[in-house]
This record gives structure tokens, sequence and C-alpha cells, in this order.
């Protein structure tokens, strides 16, 4: 874990954003490639997006799973397969052969990459389950409080032709035990299945992470705050969230009009409902945390202020301005963190309307928070996020993957007195997108932050078509890749002084 006050950078890019042959960045030879560029360019830390698991029905949002403990499969490497004899080259190739994943290698193909991935690691799972299962069964052990039911889910809902488990037959959707059983040992085949996916994404993301940590460069993870209402864990555990006797939600998730909507952001989650958390002892935020911090050396927190008081919108709103405040016992929880995880590794993600009592407490349990650059210049003189207001026990980004890219920005969403602004800061004008981009990325490394995060776009000089994700749209998100020739030694080398000259190695 990282040593407090330690000035040290890391780079900011999804694991779906990596260069890959199969349509999807994964867990493969590119990812260790990426974790060797890490190290010499001197970088303490690799950001990457959540790794649970996504659904085309939202649109690929890894913020709104459909699990909060299941992984993504389609990170499972195709060549990683194939070292572990559990498929062979010529069987790769031959399926390989009937997608066009070639074509723009600079988009994430996920249908393609979904489909492609389910035949090879069935035909893996036909090769496996004939020989020796004893890390198998270990990890079905392991793991039993949580993928026994998302298994389960898995497959009922693709019985069910996809339909959301709230529209299931009622011996379903309210977890008739006879009826699940008698499911269950009707498709086990199949649930053994989705285990076997679950184990593979196990071992693959360990056996990359246990290399990440080996060159001294820690895996920095991010927890989605919500899942969505089509999820396992809400239909498992129904009495975590405000849901009817109908279970349909009582009352939804966003945020009030903002910087990123005037109309705020209607998610669309389920709320939860914290008085049953708090009765039960948090445990399902235990076990979600304690999960994570298995896949990462420290997590972010997404919407971090959910934790303090949420947004509540009436179900059925078509905005999220019509909402209230809600408070969450968070005194009782964050004291229960505190118990269990002892040096609370985790930071917040405290963007957006952020009230005393947040701050207060993010800074009682000493947890960095975040400074976007890119919010800074609209009025400099008392903005948190500019320099000069930056105080240490925090991560300056240039961009977060909801912004836009240096050059992006720059470009197409700064309004003319903020860059008359950026200019004013600097000391002379900066006419130019890659001179922008230069200068915010100086910035951000030189800011007194403990943490500087840069969006691998930025080090790249990428522009508006690099963008991660656009907030409050729904389509034309979570596509961007890295390709394959990005990354050079040269580009190592200019990170490395700059991180250097900056105090940050």
């Amino acid at each position: 874990m990282i040593r407090k006050h330690k000035r040290c950078a890391g780079i900011l890019l999804p694991v779906s954003s990596l260069p890959s042959k199969f349509g999807i960045g994964d867990f493969g030879g590119e990812a260790y490639k990426f974790a060797d560029f890490l190290h010499d360019a001197g970088q303490s830390m690799w950001q990457i997006l959540p790794l649970t698991a996504t659904d085309e029905g939202c649109s690929n949002s890894p913020y709104s799973p459909p699990s909060a403990f299941a992984g993504n499969f389609l990170f499972v490497s195709p060549e990683k397969l194939v070292e572990a004899d559990l498929i062979s080259e010529q069987d790769l190739k031959k399926i390989a052969s009937d997608y066009d994943f070639e074509s723009t290698p600079e988009r994430v193909k996920y249908h393609e990459a979904r489909e492609f991935r389910e035949k090879i690691l069935n035909l893996s799972w036909e090769k496996y389950k004939h020989g020796n299962t004893s890390g198998f069964e270990n990890f079905k052990s392991k793991s039993r409080e949580w993928l026994d039911d998302y298994s389960l889910f898995c497959v009922l809902k693709k019985y069910h032709g996809g339909a959301a488990w709230y529209d299931w037959p009622d011996e379903y959707k309210f977890r008739d035990k006879s009826a699940l059983e008698k499911f269950k040992n009707a498709h086990s085949e199949e649930i053994l299945r989705q285990d076997f996916y679950q184990y593979i994404f196990s071992e693959q993301q360990a056996e990359l992470k246990k290399y990440i940590n080996s060159l001294g460069v820690e895996l920095i993870g991010d927890v989605p705050l919500y899942v969505t209402m089509d999820c396992a864990d809400v239909w498992s555990y129904p009495v975590f969230f405000n849901l009817d006797k109908d279970l349909r939600p009582i009352t939804v998730a966003g945020v009030p009009p903002d910087y990123f909507s005037e109309t705020g952001q209607l998610w669309g989650n389920p709320t939860y409902n914290w008085s049953e958390h708090e009765r039960y002892g948090f445990i399902w935020w235990l076990k979600r945390l304690g999960h994570s911090l298995k896949l990462f050396d420290r997590v972010r927190i997404d919407h971090f202020r959910g934790l303090v008081a949420y947004w509540a919108v009436k179900n059925g709103e078509t905005t999220a301005k019509n909402g209230e405040w809600v408070e969450v016992p968070y005194e009782e929880f964050f004291n229960c963190l505190k118990n269990n995880f002892g040096e609370m590794p985790f930071w917040a993600e405290n963007l957006g309307i952020i009230t005393p009592d947040v701050e207060v407490l993010r800074q009682k349990y000493e947890l960095p928070g975040m400074l976007v650059l890119h919010f800074a210049f609209g009025n400099p003189s008392d903005n948190p996020y500019a320099p000069h207001n930056h105080k240490p026990l925090n991560v300056v980004y240039t961009g977060t993957h909801d912004n836009n890219t240096s050059r992006g920005w720059f470009a197409n969403d700064a309004t003319e007195q903020e860059l008359k602004n950026f200019s004013a800061y600097i000391g002379r004008d900066v006419l130019d997108e890659f001179i922008f981009t230069a200068e915010v990325t100086r910035m951000a490394l030189s800011s007194v932050a403990d943490i500087a995060i840069i969006q691998m776009q930025d080090y790249l000089r990428l522009g508006q078509e690099a963008r991660i994700n656009v907030p409050s749209t729904a389509s034309n998100n979570w596509t961007w890749r890295m390709l394959p020739d990005a990354i050079s030694k040269d580009l190592s080398e200019r990170i490395l002084d700059a991180c250097k000259l900056y105090g940050r190695i």
C-alpha cells in the first residue's frame, strides 16, 4: 500500500482500453507490456475502471454492474488459455476467424468479444472438467457467498430470454426455495460453466496483479457506489434495497444538476436501504469492499458523497431534478470500515456538489480526495481545483474517464473565459491544444497533491476521439482503445524525466 504523503504518480488506463487481437483489452500480453512501461516510466500506480461484469443492456457501462462481485470474463486472455493448455492454438485461430477483430482496433467490439469468449471458454471448460479440478473446487468454496447466486442468476436470465429478474415468474422472482433447487438440478452443467468463467477470470487477474506488484507498481481499482436494478445482488438481497412489495424500486439514484448536466444525472439504480445495512452490521459492504481489496491494492470509491447522503428520486421521474438528499448512517458505517480494514486503503471520488460533512468525514479518516484540473479555470482564485489551492492529501488528475481528453477539452469543451484564465495562470498565451495538454500535465505533476494520475490519452496527446465516457449519454461510451504501437521507450523516458523533476519518484 502507498505510504501516506509520499509523492508519486500513476496512469489511468482501463483494461478494456488495452490493445488486443480479440476485440477488447484483456489480461494477456499487452497488459504485461503496459505494466513494464509503467515501471520504466517511474510510475507507482496503474489506475483502472471497475472489473465487474458488464451488461450490453446497460451500454456495457462498468458502473452499472449486474453483480457487485463477479468479474468481467471479457477480460480473460485467449492467449493465456492457450498457455494453460485449456485450448489449442489451432482451435483459437479457427474460432477467431469467424470475427472481424482487425478493423477499427481503436474501438472495443463488445458483442463480438462476448460471443467469442463464451465459445473459447466453453471449449476450455470441456477440457478442464476432465482433469485436475482442485483449484476450481477451492475457488468455488471460497467464493460461495456470492458465486452460487450469481451463476444461478446468469443461467436463469438466459433461460428467460434475457428478461430482467423482476420480470421472471414469481417462483424465481421471489426466490422460492424448492423452485430454485429444482432449476439448479436441471441446469447444473450450465451453472458450472458460469462458475468456471469466474474461476478463470480470478486466476488470470491474480497472476497479472502479482506481476504488476513485482515491478513496484500498485493496481488501483474502482468500486461503483451502486449496482443496476437487474443485478444478482438485488435479486439475492432485496432487503438491502429500497423496494416495494412487488420488488420494484421506490426511489432510484442520481445526482442533482451540476457541471455535467443541467437536469442532473438520473442513473436509475435502486437506492440502498441503509437501516437494514446497519441492522446487519454492514456485512454486504464489508464483503464487497473486502473482495475488491483482493483484486486491488487500493480502491477509489465512486460517488463517495453517496455514503454520507444520497440523491433519491422517486421511481418514474424522467430527470433527476425532483429529488431529495437522504442521509446515510455514515458515522456508524465508516467506524465499521475502520474497525475491519484498519488503514482504510480507499480514496474518495468527491466531485460535484460536496457539502462540508463529506469533507469532514474524508479528512477524519485521511481518505484522499480528487482534484480535476479541467474544472479549475472558470474562476481560479478560490477554486479548490486550481493548483494554488491544492492540499497534499489528494489525488490530482488532468481529467478522469468522465472528462474529455485534455486536447478534446481545449478544442471542444472549454469556454473562452476558461482558456483566457488558463493562459493568465501560466503567464503566456496557449493557443495550441498540444501545448495545452503538455502544460496541464505538467501542472498536475507539479501539484502539491500527494498523488498525480494522468489519463493515458493525455500522455499520447489524443483528442476527443479518445474520450472514454460522456455522462448522461447511453451510447458510444467505454469503447476507446490504445493502438498496439502507442507506447515507446522514448515516451517512458519523457514521463520518467518529468516525474523525477517534480519529485514523484
